[in-house]
């Protein structure tokens, strides 16, 4: 077996500099994904736990498989967007294993203005779609949503990437075979249905 040599000095000024500058970016990084993680805030999920339902992240664990992973999509879409309101784009996406299915997961986090869709929320929804099309993942779509977010509702409809190519997705998939499955968990408004 060849052995590969590294000629990486780690004891030169510039490996330590760039050291500890990917420290500082893994750390940036962790500490926006905790963010995320959080939702729309402690009184938001505070709200949403007093009315009995169990939190987003709490509802995927508990739909998966005990012990499977789930690979997250896009935690930080939205980052640094509308004013920092919609973190992780209020909505979960992933892939993750139920009852020894690999599924294609979308869950509205409503402790994020109640669930409502940004534009960004739209195009998260999407992308686990196409992954899922592109896979042939069966979509479980946990829904507790208020629809499109008002203010924002002239740039959730108007190209292809809109909130109507979820439903034409579905319908497509669907057709294909492809299981849709929606679980209402709260709000099914307008879009969010």
């Amino acid at each position: 077996m060849t052995i590969l040599t590294s000629e990486v000095d780690t004891r030169s000024d510039a490996f330590k500099r760039n050291a500890e500058a990917m420290r500082a970016q893994v750390e940036d990084l962790r500490r926006r994904t905790e963010q995320v993680r959080l939702g729309g805030g402690a009184a938001s999920r505070q709200r949403h736990v007093s009315r009995g339902k169990l939190l987003p992240r709490e509802r995927v664990r508990a739909l998966l498989d005990p012990g499977s992973p789930f690979l997250e999509l896009s935690p930080l879409a939205a980052m640094d967007m509308y004013d920092n309101e919609a973190p992780g784009s209020g909505v979960i996406t992933g892939i993750g294993r139920v009852s020894g299915v690999e599924c294609a997961i979308v869950c509205n986090d409503a402790t994020v203005k109640g669930g409502t869709y940004y534009p960004m929320t739209v195009k998260k929804h999407l992308r686990a779609q196409e992954v899922a099309m592109e896979n042939r993942l069966p979509c479980i779509y946990m829904v507790d949503s208020g629809g499109a977010n008002l203010p924002q509702w002239p740039e959730v409809f108007p190209d292809k990437t809109h909130f109507g190519r979820i439903f034409y997705n579905q319908a497509n998939m669907s057709a294909q075979g492809i299981p849709q499955i929606a679980v209402v968990m709260g709000s099914c408004t307008a879009g969010g249905a």
